[in-house]
């Protein structure tokens, strides 16, 4: 098979978590048909990559083997505050995503890369701490907990990027959640990815100012092609 290392690459702007889903959900079935029909006909198509940008009004979601104990609002709480609630398909426990909040999800053949699902959230995590030391934050990983934290071994640790994916046939979705100028109190409302005892944190809140997201975006995709050795290219110049 054809190794296909271009991503194709599309900022979605605001969009409500369950259509972005939605959409992130066609494009992972549309690579494993591609897969299926390679291995049953021997066939040398090549697999597209996607990476796709998004910022989703206030939302909770909740991992495969996630625990509904993690999220600490009724049904009835929700709706006042205006924010929904999903149970989805990912790893990981509870989290929360909103404005402010860069959420990255590649929809990635790792067959075009390397076939490691371990080796693939340890590049994700190198590259939110290759993209935080551009602004003088040292991000590290704390052992036996995916993602990426400050201040790991002191009273002080506190999470600054979340990490939860899916994997079959060795494509991907799902993918990461870096706060940026993210209002942190709505994590006050989840046992954030069921880990108790621990804080949340945003370069808003390190750096003690807003901090531009394009520009963040720019350093993403950058250490991102770097680090997977792959080129992005515009999604709407392909499919225009």
């Amino acid at each position: 098979m054809v190794k296909e290392k271009k991503i194709q690459l599309q900022d979605l702007g605001v969009k409500d978590y369950k259509e972005t889903w939605d959409y992130q959900q066609e494009l992972f079935d549309g690579i494993i048909e591609i897969k299926k029909k390679n291995r049953a006909e021997n066939s040398p198509l090549e697999t597209p990559n996607y990476f796709i940008f998004v910022e989703h009004p206030h939302v909770y979601t909740l991992g495969k083997s996630g625990d509904f104990n993690n999220l600490l609002l009724t049904e009835k709480q929700l709706k006042e505050k205006h924010i929904s609630f999903y149970k989805i398909n990912r790893g990981g426990d509870i989290t929360y995503h909103g404005y402010g909040q860069i959420v990255g999800y590649p929809i990635l053949d790792l067959e075009n890369f390397f076939t490691d699902i371990h080796k693939y959230l340890r590049l994700l995590e190198e590259t939110m701490i290759l993209v935080l030391a551009e602004y003088g934050i040292k991000g590290e990983r704390s052992k036996g907990e995916t993602g990426v934290w400050l201040d790991v071994g002191t009273p002080f640790v506190r999470k600054i990027c979340a990490f939860g994916v899916r994997s079959s046939r060795w494509v991907t979705m799902h993918g990461f959640a870096l706060n940026v100028n993210t209002n942190l109190g709505y994590f006050d409302h989840i046992i954030p990815c069921g880990i108790r005892g621990k804080a949340v944190t945003s370069m808003e809140v390190e750096l003690g100012k807003k901090i531009d997201l394009n520009e963040v975006k720019g350093h993403i995709l950058r250490h991102f092609a770097s680090i997977f050795e792959a080129e992005f290219i515009s999604l709407e110049s392909v499919v225009s």
